[in-house]
Order: C-alpha cells, then sequence, then structure tokens
C-alpha cells in the first residue's frame, strides 16, 4: 500500500501526462474540446480514473469516448514512460457530468429567483385580508350612544 501523499502525486502527474498525451498520442481531429478534470489513482497504485469532459454537444461527447476508448492503451503507455514508476496503472476513462449538474443547479436557481419576483410583486399589489386597523379599540362615547338609541 502506498502512502495518499504519493498516490495524490501521482494521480496529478498523470493528470498532466493524460493532457500532454492528448495532443501528442491522439492523431484524431474528430476528439475536439476534451478537458481532463480530474484524476483519481488508487492506493496501490494500479487503477487510474480520468474524468474528463467535452465541450459540444451529446455527439461529440459519443466520438470523444469512442476515440479515448481507441487510444487508451497509447496513452497509458505514454503515461507509464513518463512516470517513471515500476508498475504502470490502468487508465479508464469517465465523462465528468459536472458541467451537467453545474448547468442544471444555474437553471434551479433562475427558476427559483423568477418565483420570488413574481412573490414579491404579489405582496406589493395585494392588500390586508380584512380591514386596514385590525385591532380593537375602546369605544368612544359617541359610539356608545349611537348603538343604544338604535
Amino acid at each position: 500500500m502506498a502512502d495518499q501523499a504519493r498516490a495524490r502525486r501521482i494521480a496529478e502527474r498523470t493528470k498532466q501526462l493524460v493532457t500532454q498525451g492528448l495532443s501528442q498520442v491522439v492523431k484524431d481531429e474528430r476528439v475536439g474540446f476534451v478537458t481532463i478534470t480530474d484524476v483519481r489513482v488508487t492506493g496501490d497504485l494500479q487503477h487510474a480514473s480520468v474524468f474528463y469532459t467535452v465541450l459540444g454537444s451529446d455527439e461529440d461527447r459519443e466520438v470523444a469516448a469512442e476515440i479515448l476508448q481507441t487510444y487508451r492503451g497509447r496513452l497509458r503507455s505514454f503515461v507509464g514512460k513518463g512516470l517513471g514508476i515500476r508498475l504502470t496503472p490502468t487508465v479508464e476513462f469517465i465523462l465528468d457530468a459536472l458541467p451537467e449538474d453545474a448547468q442544471h443547479m444555474d437553471d434551479l436557481l433562475q427558476q427559483v429567483a423568477r418565483r420570488d419576483a413574481e412573490l414579491a410583486a404579489g405582496r406589493q399589489a395585494s392588500g390586508y385580508a380584512g380591514e386596514p386597523d385590525p385591532y380593537r379599540k375602546p369605544r368612544t362615547a359617541e359610539e356608545d350612544q349611537g348603538s343604544s338609541g338604535a
């Protein structure tokens, strides 16, 4: 078992090497705008999960996933040469859903802001449910005489 600090260093170096390998090893122009967002290496340094995002449509994401799967062995070899450790970790590419989740959260926050604005406008236009002054006041002498004479 390797210590966690070493695993973090290897993960960071793997992230740099995969990013560099995308421009040097992958010779397919269809790969588009792939960004490596994170790399997580297991404690025994045997497996690296590489998280990535793709700028574009769902079709662009599918094409990028196919290309990364095709070039996975070459990228692993490139990473192994760059790391210089005895065992090269296996590489698994995982589409990072963080941008989609962030967009969804932004949409929800905008809906909440619109609803708050509607409620604030409704409060401004509304009045009291009863009389303007709902509190009881002591009767005056005029009111007492008016009610007893009737």
